[in-house]
């Protein structure tokens, strides 16, 4: 913090506080639009190296001297290397519609989309994980980790009542929010575990646990207490989702589903619907997520419940014990990923 002399003119902190404002907002967006521009000149160069390898049969030792040719006439520049063009080629082939500077794709820095080309994903899936890194502000690492995790597959694939309870606009968002099954594979958890364990390696995780349930979740309380009529229930997970503006109650099941599960919960649902819910927010929805399900006793039990809810099942240890230990850790993955960054 500048300090000022006691007979400085007032007012000038805090014209320099809006200034300083300013310039930083000024220096993002001139990031903003140097990332793109670069974007768009790596697009370009793939598109005229693909066009033209594919007129005259080129092979990879074009690229080899393209690249040694293009480096000595500009040897202030980063990513020409032969890797990073054959990137680009591959860029201008997977985005091969422009103009490439008016969709999500040219917004990212550019390891981001050499993430999105590694995994070879369909065009459909490929455009939803760079609008989501885009909207959501995603790292790198954390791209991997969606991509990994099959974000998009399980968003929305919870079986639950939401068509039924609520009007189809808003049954079409809480819908997007239900995961199936939910990742928790960052507890570091395995073989049998007790729910009071699940719930507090949840918290102990808050961060990697809002990015899983998905943008727009804020923690609210962990076993939110009420009392109902002298009697004590308390809600094991309680979120809301500043998107929708709605309460999301979760409910933590480690065994198979059983249908009275739904009922209890319903019950949770009305208790936060009453004493919590404000005339502006959306109705309150649950979550009950179960260590494994049957989806045909789930429909029956949700078909008669009066609240909107879903169900879904969770993994946590995908791989056996004695696979797991042969893996890099996480810091190994990512010191890794660091040192193949394209040039």
């Amino acid at each position: 913090m500048t300090q000022l002399e006691p007979d400085f003119p007032s007012g000038y902190a805090d014209l320099l506080d809006e200034l300083k404002m300013r310039v930083r907002s000024a220096r993002t967006a001139t990031l903003r639009i140097v990332n793109t521009q670069l974007v768009e000149l790596y697009w370009t160069i793939g598109q005229y190296v693909r066009k033209t390898q594919e007129a005259q049969g080129w092979g990879s030792a074009v690229i080899r001297q393209l690249s040694e040719d293009l480096r000595r006439e500009f040897p202030d520049m980063k990513g020409l290397s032969a890797r990073n063009i054959q990137y680009m080629t591959t860029f201008a082939k997977a985005w091969d519609e422009g103009p490439i500077a008016q969709q999500a794709v040219a917004q990212l820095p550019w390891g981001h989309i050499t993430v999105l080309l590694d995994k070879q994903l369909d065009p459909a899936t490929r455009n939803w994980y760079a609008s989501s890194a885009v909207e959501f502000g995603w790292s790198r690492n954390v791209l991997l980790n969606m991509i990994m995790n099959k974000t998009l597959e399980r968003s929305g694939a919870a079986p639950s009542n939401f068509a039924q309870q609520l009007v189809a606009q808003d049954s079409e968002l809480a819908q997007q929010i239900a995961k199936d099954p939910y990742s928790f594979e960052f507890l570091g958890l395995s073989g049998e575990v007790a729910e009071r364990d699940l719930e507090q390696k949840l918290m102990d995780r808050i961060t990697e646990t809002l990015r899983e349930l998905g943008p727009g979740f804020a923690f609210v309380g962990r076993q939110v207490h009420f009392d109902v009529g002298g009697e004590d229930f308390y809600i094991d997970l309680l979120f809301f989702h500043v998107e929708q503006l709605r309460y999301i109650v979760v409910e933590l099941k480690t065994g198979k589903f059983k249908p009275e599960y739904a009922g209890k919960l319903n019950f949770y649902i009305a208790l936060v619907d009453d004493r919590l819910r404000r005339e502006a927010h959306a109705e309150t929805v649950g979550i009950l997520i179960c260590g494994s399900k049957n989806d045909h006793i789930v429909r029956y039990s949700l078909g008669r419940t009066t609240s909107p809810m879903a169900v879904a099942s969770y993994t946590y240890d995908a791989l056996p014990p004695d696979v797991r230990q042969e893996l890099p850790d996480a810091e190994s993955i990512t010191a890794a990923l660091d040192w193949t960054e394209p040039a």
